[in-house]
């Protein structure tokens, strides 16, 4: 039997390839003149969009910039964002965003951990890219500056590198399964972890989004939450330049900008966490924004409280409701609430998505009896490859060939699953655990209050105090009494908060997540 050569092996390689930078020519070949993006005053076609970021990519070949390269950006949504995440994966380098948040040591950690070679960064960006440079003690990296026409000191302008290049695709040996981007974990509760993504983890994802989330080529999205953080980036972003969908890019997340922008351009499709859903629905101008045109709405990141959700189908009666439910290292989504399933299966994050295989274990990786609380894990081809630099994290998360997502759950008897809570936020209140969020559903009962977080604080009789963070509405009031009263009659007593605090605004990452680590910090000391 003739064996095939290393030539001809990478020949059948190429032609059954599948990779980020695949993608993109593919959609650009089947829709060239469909309307891509519009930021700002920026419109492109997915023609221009190949373009620009074959342009860029000729341009960072031409700079010295190979294959396994890690590059960085540091930059708030915007059209550039885009192309350098698919120029970079066009030569095979590795794409690593970073949280525009972040402070100058933790941005020098990321890196020096990355080993990062090259960054790209806006105007706004580039002085805390400097001193994070420095910190990091990185040697003669390549800065580019993104939005600008002209270069500053030490930054090449990423337009003027496009005029200096020419358009033609670049030919790179690129594996499906190549590291193509490494997102780094907030760090809520310990360092950042570096999640290593494949082109493969990555399409394969944007494949179960598309078919559970039912999303099409017609839709129209706004893409409002920070694209360095994995749900707007691969749930949403990448699988509407797969599909060849339109969308519209913000820079901000605001309850106005999010519904000028649906008002003004129709759009028919928003993902934002529960947190922002929230601070839409409180905004004195909800109701004076023509937001019929959404039909497709998406909630995520954290868990949407059963009120609100009620309270947002009622006002938002010609939208449909999908809860996905996952994290970065499964590139992020996991598991989808259907609309048909919102009210019945009110709290659940629903079903496994396409591609992914999902039970619940004991502590010895026994799968569970349904209705009974443990352990989310999953089988998919979305998984990481691992954690950057870190084996025996890698080693713990993936034990027994599943991916333990520290998520506590139960799965009723038709399959759907309800995140209990994180192990991290399950308090220990003499000697008995209580997930905070069933005590946090109790009290958004309450009419007047807008947000609750639920943490646990250290104290020397109940191990962990039973604690309760409250955002009132505007021109409500409620007592702290009151709360504890109400609590108690709808709780078993030993559930029941032991302190309540106001407070205007809870602390949240970008992403909208709640930082519980702060409100305890904060706490603690009282």
């Amino acid at each position: 039997m003739l064996k095939l050569n290393d030539t001809d092996t990478k020949m059948i390689q190429r032609a059954r390839r599948n990779t980020l930078g695949d993608l993109l020519t593919r959609t650009s070949a089947r829709v060239p003149d469909k309307q891509a993006f519009i930021y700002q005053k920026r419109q492109v076609t997915y023609k221009k969009l190949d373009e620009l970021v074959n342009k860029t990519a000729n341009g960072l070949m031409n700079d010295g910039i190979k294959k396994g390269d890690r590059l960085a950006i540091l930059s708030k949504n915007s059209l550039d964002f885009v192309i350098v995440m698919f120029a970079v994966a066009r030569i095979g380098a590795v794409f690593i965003p970073i949280n525009y948040m972040l402070k100058n040591k933790d941005i020098a950690y990321i890196l020096n951990h990355a080993e990062v070679t090259g960054l790209f960064a806006s105007d706004a960006y580039t002085d805390i890219l400097d001193e994070a440079i420095i910190e990091a003690n990185i040697k003669n990296p390549i800065c580019y500056l993104t939005e600008a026409d002209a270069s500053k000191e030490s930054w090449k302008s990423l337009k003027k590198l496009q005029s200096d290049n020419h358009d033609k695709i670049i030919e790179v040996n690129i594996l499906d399964d190549d590291l193509a981007q490494v997102l780094y974990t907030s760090g809520t509760e310990s360092k950042p972890k570096g999640v290593m993504l494949s082109h493969k983890s990555i399409i394969s994802e944007y494949v179960s989004c598309i078919v559970d989330g039912k999303m099409s080529d017609s839709d129209l999205l706004v893409h409002a939450l920070p694209f360095y953080h994995s749900a707007q980036l691969h749930v949403f972003l990448g699988p509407s330049i797969y599909l060849g969908a339109s969308g519209i890019i913000l820079d901000e997340v605001t309850p106005t900008s999010i519904m000028k922008t649906i008002a003004s351009y129709g759009a028919s499709q928003l993902f934002a966490p529960p947190t922002v859903w929230i601070a839409m629905l409180r905004d004195e101008k909800f109701e004076t924004y023509n937001l019929s045109t959404l039909k497709k709405c998406y909630y995520g990141a954290a868990i949407m409280p059963r009120e609100i959700l009620r309270e947002l189908s009622n006002r938002l009666p010609n939208a449909l409701f999908w809860n996905f439910y996952g994290q970065t290292e499964v590139a992020p989504l996991a598991t989808a609430l259907q609309p048909e399933d919102q009210l019945r299966k009110l709290g659940s994050a629903g079903k496994a998505t396409l591609h992914v295989e999902t039970k619940i274990v004991d502590e010895n990786d026994d799968e569970i009896a349904r209705g009974e609380v443990g352990e989310i894990v999953h089988r998919t081809p979305h998984a990481m490859l691992g954690y950057l630099n870190d084996p025996e994290k890698t080693k713990e998360v993936f034990k027994n060939g599943w991916f333990h997502s520290g998520d506590l759950g139960e799965m009723d008897e038709e399959g759907y699953i309800t995140i209990v809570d994180r192990k991290k936020d399950i308090i220990n209140t003499g000697g008995v655990s209580v997930a905070s969020r069933e005590v946090e559903e109790v009290i958004y009962q309450l009419k007047e209050v807008s947000e609750v977080a639920v943490i646990g604080i250290q104290d020397d009789y109940w191990i962990e105090a039973i604690t309760a963070v409250v955002v009132l509405k505007d021109n409500h009031q409620l007592s702290e009494d009151k709360i504890k009263t109400y609590c108690h009659d709808n709780l078993s007593s030993f559930k029941s908060p032991k302190h309540v605090y106001f407070k205007e605004t809870l602390p949240k990452n970008p992403s909208g997540k709640v930082l519980k680590k702060d409100l305890r910090n904060e706490y603690q000391t009282k």
